[in-house]
């Protein structure tokens, strides 16, 4: 789930993301997904403590599509980014849980998050081993019953060799725009998440 690459979750739903909406990339590390996201339009906000790396972070060159570093430590230090709402939000191999309200209350009406990370049963491959950084079962889901759920997955990926082998929970959810339709007009048209990447 690390690496340069972007998650090949993340990048499998950030079609959801509002088109050229703005997107946070929390304990970013070195921006992988702040690059996928600002290399297909979208400004992007970028926190991380480690302010080495944020300003390492080359993002491409894509018509004055707004980035922005902010060096934070989001565990023991105040939270950078209140009153802001953003239409994506990402969040890889990360846990902190007394975060997760500030998470949910970043993500706007018709924004979506992207979570990813590690689970119960990691300690049996590798690092991450203490519970502390490790996703009960179904915990993402329980997090996020007030949004919309539009892919989970908590299980086991095999690598060659086992290197690399991890037991992760992922989580696509919405919080879904207020709609308004009345009892005497036609019903409003649900939000539509497409299970496919579009083109």
């Amino acid at each position: 789930m690390s690496g340069e690459a972007p998650s090949a979750w993340v990048a499998r739903w950030s079609h959801l993301v509002p088109k050229g909406a703005c997107v946070l990339d929390l304990a970013c590390g070195r921006g992988r997904h702040a690059r996928l996201f600002h290399g297909n339009g979208h400004p992007v906000v970028m926190v991380d403590r480690d302010a080495a790396a944020l300003e390492s972070i080359a993002l491409p060159d894509v018509n004055e599509v707004p980035a922005e570093k902010i060096p934070a430590d989001i565990e023991s230090g105040p939270w950078p980014l209140d009153n802001r709402q953003f239409a994506g939000v990402v969040v890889t191999n990360y846990l902190w849980r007394p975060l997760f309200p500030r998470i949910l209350a970043s993500l706007a009406p018709g924004g979506v998050l992207l979570y990813e990370t590690f689970a119960r049963g990691n300690e049996t491959v590798g690092k991450p081993s203490r519970p502390d950084f490790l996703l009960r079962t179904g915990e993402l889901l329980d997090l996020c019953a007030g949004l919309r759920i539009v892919a989970y997955e908590n299980g086991f990926i095999d690598a060659p060799g086992g290197m690399g082998a991890k037991f992760v929970q992922r989580i696509v959810a919405a919080r879904e725009a207020q709609t308004s339709g009345t009892a005497e007009s036609a019903p409003a048209m649900p939000a539509r998440y497409s299970l496919g990447s579009p083109g």
